[in-house]
C-alpha cells in the first residue's frame, strides 16, 4: 500500500506520537503492533508534519527519535497539524463542494425572515443529477447518502433547515461574524487554553497572521487530547453516562469536571462511577475510545457529596472513600509584604486563611492527601513559623527535605514548631 500523509483513525497517531516522540521511550524494534514497514510509514507520516521539529538520539538499544521545541521559538502549537490530516473519500470530498455550489446557488434570505429559496433533499439530488451527468463516469450518490451528508453539516452548523409544508428545505447558514477582529484572542486562546485546535482553525480563516504571544510554560501536548476532551465536555453537559479505555481496564463512569495541572499542564477527568458508588480521577492522555450512553439517574444526594469531595480535593487525589487530614500551616509576613499575604489568598484552593497577629497568617486545610500539599508548602520556605498535620508523616517529610538540603548546603535548621 502506498504511503499518504493523511490518517483515518486518529486514536492510532495518538498513541504513536506520545510512545515515539514526545516520551521518547520506544525504538523502531519495539513497534510491535504491526510490521516494519508500518512503522517506517508512520515515521515519515510525522515527519510531513513536523520535520523540523525532530530530534534524534542514540543508546545501547538503538537509534530513537523524539520531539526538540523551543516555546520561545515558536508562534503556535505544531501538534495541532494533526488534526488537519484526516483522510476522505473520493464521494466525501465530491459532494462537499457539489452541496456548498448547489445551496450557494439556491440562495435564501437572513435567518429570521420569510425563507423563499433553498433546496429540498428532492431538488438537491436533481441538481446533483444534473451536473454529474456531464462526466463519462456519471455515477449519483444514493439518496440516503447525501441525507447523512446534509444532516452531518446541519450539525456542524454548515447548513441550516427549514420546514415548508411536510419538506424540510436545505439552505447555507450565514456567516455573520468577523473573524478579523477575533485574531489576538483566538491566537492566545488557541495556545493556553484546553481545545485550543478551536481557536488554530479559527486563525487559519483570518488572511491577517499575528505573532504576539510567547509561553514559558507551555503544554503543547494537551492537543492530542483535544478529541477526548471535546467528547467528556459534550457528556458532562448532557450528564451522559460514558465508557472508556483508561491503562487497560474498561471503565463506565459518570463525568463530572475537568481538572487541570497548574505545575504540569496535565488535565484529568472527575468522574462518579455507579458500580463502587466512589469519585475517581482519571489522566486524561491515558483515556481511549469513548462511548456515550444514555442519561443516569442517580442519586438524590449526590451533587452535595460532589460539592463534599471537591472541597477536600488539593490536587487529584481521593475518592471519597477516605477520611480528610487537617493541615495548618504558620506564615510570616512582614509589614510591608501584603504580597504574600495576597499569594495565600489567590492560592489557597479550598482551604483557609486567618490573620493571627500583624505579621503572622495561618493557613488551614482539610483534604484526602496532604502530600500533594508539599510542592506548594515549600514554596514558602523561610516563612514558615509552623507546621502541624494530623498526619504525622506529611510534616516529618517536610523537615526531612530541609534535613537534606543541610547536609547538602551546611548550615543549621532552626527548630519550628
Amino acid at each position: 500500500m502506498a504511503y499518504s500523509e493523511l490518517i483515518k483513525n486518529f486514536n492510532r497517531i495518538r498513541a504513536y506520537l506520545r510512545s515515539f516522540y514526545v516520551f521518547g521511550f520506544m525504538h523502531r524494534e519495539e513497534f510491535t503492533q504491526k510490521s516494519a514497514r508500518s512503522y517506517d510509514n508512520e515515521r515519515r507520516r510525522v515527519e510531513s508534519w513536523l520535520g523540523e521539529y525532530m530530534s534524534f538520539g542514540q543508546d545501547a538499544d538503538g537509534r530513537r527519535v523524539f520531539l526538540s521545541v523551543d516555546s520561545r521559538a515558536i508562534p503556535e502549537n505544531p501538534l495541532y497539524r494533526a488534526f488537519r490530516t484526516k483522510s476522505f473519500t473520493e464521494r466525501d470530498i465530491m459532494l462537499h463542494f457539489y452541496l456548498l455550489d448547489i445551496l450557494k446557488a439556491a440562495g435564501g434570505c437572513p435567518e429570521g425572515g420569510q425563507y423563499e429559496a433553498g433546496l429540498s433533499i428532492t431538488g438537491i439530488m436533481d441538481e446533483l443529477s444534473d451536473r454529474l451527468s456531464e462526466f463519462e463516469d456519471g455515477t449519483i450518490p444514493d439518496e440516503s447518502t447525501v441525507r447523512k451528508k446534509l444532516r452531518e453539516y446541519v450539525s456542524l452548523g454548515i447548513f441550516r433547515t427549514k420546514k415548508r409544508g411536510r419538506e424540510t428545505i436545505y439552505m447555507l447558514s450565514e456567516d455573520r461574524i468577523d473573524l478579523s477582529s477575533w485574531n489576538a484572542a483566538a491566537a492566545f486562546f488557541s495556545e493556553a487554553a484546553p481545545l485550543g485546535v478551536t481557536g488554530s482553525y479559527m486563525k487559519d480563516r483570518i488572511p491577517e497572521k499575528i505573532d504576539l504571544f510567547r509561553f514559558k510554560h507551555h503544554y503543547i501536548l494537551n492537543a492530542l487530547d483535544s478529541e477526548i476532551l471535546s467528547g467528556l465536555l459534550e457528556a458532562i453537559g448532557k450528564k451522559q453516562v460514558i465508557t472508556f479505555t483508561s491503562r487497560r481496564q474498561h471503565v463506565t463512569a459518570l463525568p463530572l469536571k475537568l481538572y487541570i495541572g497548574t505545575q504540569t499542564g496535565r488535565q484529568y477527568l472527575l468522574a462518579w462511577t455507579p458500580e463502587n458508588d466512589l469519585f475517581s480521577f482519571y489522566r486524561a492522555d491515558l483515556i481511549d475510545h469513548i462511548n456515550a450512553g444514555g442519561v443516569l439517574t442517580t442519586p438524590e444526594d449526590l451533587p452535595e457529596r460532589i460539592r463534599k469531595f471537591c472541597s477536600h480535593t488539593w490536587g487529584v487525589t481521593g475518592s471519597g472513600n477516605t477520611e480528610p487530614v487537617h493541615l495548618e500551616m504558620t506564615v510570616y509576613a512582614g509589614r510591608e509584604e501584603e504580597h504574600i499575604v495576597k499569594r495565600l489568598e489567590r492560592e489557597k484552593r479550598s482551604g483557609v486563611v486567618q490573620k493571627l497577629d500583624e505579621t503572622h497568617w495561618k493557613f488551614s486545610a482539610d483534604v484526602y492527601s496532604a502530600y500533594e500539599m508539599l510542592p506548594w508548602l515549600r514554596t514558602f520556605t523561610g516563612r514558615v513559623t509552623g507546621l502541624q498535620c494530623s498526619d504525622p508523616g506529611v510534616t516529618e517529610r517536610f523537615w526531612e527535605d530541609f534535613d537534606a538540603l543541610e547536609k547538602m548546603y551546611g548550615g543549621e535548621r532552626d527548630a519550628v514548631s
